[in-house]
């Protein structure tokens, strides 16, 4: 399967930052662009923004039952990433990607627990940028117990009012990253755990910057 990549920033740049999203993401793609900038003192990067077809199944890494809505979850993940290694960090939607020295995946919630999962997959990228990830997703934290992320750079973050929801399977997404904090510390791991004021769906852009900017700025 193909999917739609856009980029932005400075193609020839030798840090590569690569994020799913869906067409909510990209109506504020540029704001969290000037974001990363300020963030990193005006840092070089190439943002390559994969557009998903369908974000339940194209970032879930096995099926589960819906939690909201009337949407069950997939299990596209698989699929997403041999895409994100074959086609982007190899350069095959733009024909070279032999500049770039340093390669981080991350995105917002569904997608950051995507980047988290391709983090347990391989060792192809230098970090992990998992803002408001979706760790309450079944079966994700046993996981994470059970499996070693093979990168050694791990940012998360979580809105403070989050846990508050009163949905039973998504309230449970602050104790869930708490423990991968600590799993990934354990681990060894450069891991840090941003909090931030309000719920899920308060500045996913200036989220989504803030963690790719602590990858760039280590």
């Amino acid at each position: 399967m193909n999917f739609e990549v856009l980029s932005y920033g400075n193609p020839e740049a030798d840090t590569l930052l690569v994020q799913p999203v869906d067409d909510h993401d990209l109506q504020v793609i540029e704001n969290e662009v000037s974001y990363i900038k300020e963030l990193t003192g005006g840092g070089v990067f190439c943002l390559k923004a994969v557009k998903v077809k369908s974000w339940n199944r194209d970032l879930s890494p096995w099926p589960a039952p819906a939690v909201f809505g009337n949407e069950d979850f997939g299990d596209g993940a698989a699929e997403m990433l041999k895409f994100l290694v074959d086609e982007v960090l190899d350069g095959g939607d733009s024909g070279s990607a032999s500049n770039v020295k340093r390669r981080f995946v991350g995105g917002y919630s569904l997608a950051g627990l995507f980047a988290l999962w391709a983090g347990f997959q391989t060792n192809c990228f230098d970090g992990i940028a998992a803002a408001s990830p979706s760790v309450w997703f079944p079966g994700f934290l046993a996981y994470m117990r059970q499996n070693s992320i093979c990168t050694d750079a791990v940012y998360l973050s979580l809105g403070d009012r989050e846990e508050k929801t009163r949905n039973p399977v998504m309230a449970q997404v602050g104790n869930a990253i708490r423990e991968a904090e600590a799993i990934f510390k354990e681990a060894g791991k450069e891991c840090t755990l941003e909090w931030n004021a309000g719920n899920h769906f308060k500045d996913p852009d200036l989220r989504t910057a803030k963690a790719f900017a602590w990858l760039m700025n280590r």
